[in-house]
């Protein structure tokens, strides 16, 4: 069966040129569709199940970090593995992150030939080593764990979330946060948050009695937090983990958190439910 890629990009111009080169590059991969928005993306790589991703990061309406972690969450495993995923950027600063953190390559925009031989060579690699013809086969959970620890690193290089080798330098203690009805700004105190959820353009920061908004977006807030104290649990979640009272698993096999002091359940997003596999 040949192996399969999607590649969402806005520019069409740019999404021919990094077809050419994979044409180039990587003769036996077959560009299935391309997507020139993240929703179009994600929609696309759910009929197509392809086993390499190609997503611009910034693209109109969903980006290409929000397409990809609601492909973590949606993609159906017990049809075919996870898909190896590359960032396509024209920010430099995303592809050194992303070295740092010994992620599969980025491509850089524009796409350079030797630049994306090497790219393809890691991803040649990745998918040998999780192909259902090795020997010993490698179990298909543990396949799974291998491609979700990789996106998980390579969203954390892009900035969609934090990376557990870079703790916070100067952790908060007050948020300045407005009420529900904007016309007061009150100081609340961190020991007192349970969670934060991006909402819109907002933040929402949630105490046991309490909802308060900030304007400050979630990726921003979240190198000030103790990584210790809170945990994120999904693209838009972060929680305090000593609030965590039960884990619990719908007829799905989704996780979803039940807070001290809260009533509503939060979701885990697959890429974070290896956090809560001992319970």
């Amino acid at each position: 069966m040949p192996l399969t890629a999607l590649i969402a990009e806005d520019e069409p111009l740019l999404a021919q040129a990094l077809q050419a080169e994979l044409a180039a590059a990587w003769p036996e991969l077959r560009v299935v569709a391309t997507a020139r928005d993240g929703r179009s993306a994600v929609r696309e790589a759910l009929r197509l199940l392809p086993q390499v991703l190609f997503f611009d990061i910034r693209m109109p309406g969903l980006d290409g970090l929000g397409a990809a972690a609601e492909l973590a969450d949606s993609w159906p495993t017990d049809e075919a593995p996870m898909p190896q995923l590359v960032f396509v950027t024209a920010y430099d600063e995303y592809a050194a992150r992303a070295f740092e953190a010994e992620a599969i390559d980025y491509v850089l925009k524009p796409v350079q030939p030797e630049r994306l031989r090497k790219t393809v060579a890691r991803l040649r690699q990745a998918l040998a080593a999780t192909a259902p013809s090795m020997t010993p086969p490698i179990p298909a959970d543990e396949v799974l764990e291998r491609t979700l620890a990789q996106w998980r690193q390579v969203l954390g290089a892009a900035g969609g979330a934090p990376s557990a080798s870079s703790p916070p330098s100067a952790p908060l203690r007050m948020i300045a946060a407005s009420d529900a009805g904007g016309a007061t700004v009150r100081m609340v105190p961190i020991d007192e948050v349970l969670y934060f959820e991006a909402a819109d353009k907002y933040l929402r920061v949630l105490t046991a009695t309490q909802e308060y908004l900030i304007r400050t977006p979630l990726k921003q807030l979240l190198p000030q937090l103790d990584a210790d104290t809170f945990w994120q649990v999904h693209r838009a979640v972060v929680v305090r983990s000593a609030a965590i009272e039960a884990v619990h698993r719908d007829e799905a096999g989704k996780l979803h958190l039940a807070l001290r002091g809260r009533a509503e359940k939060i979701p885990v997003s697959r890429l974070y439910a290896h956090l809560f596999r001992a319970m």
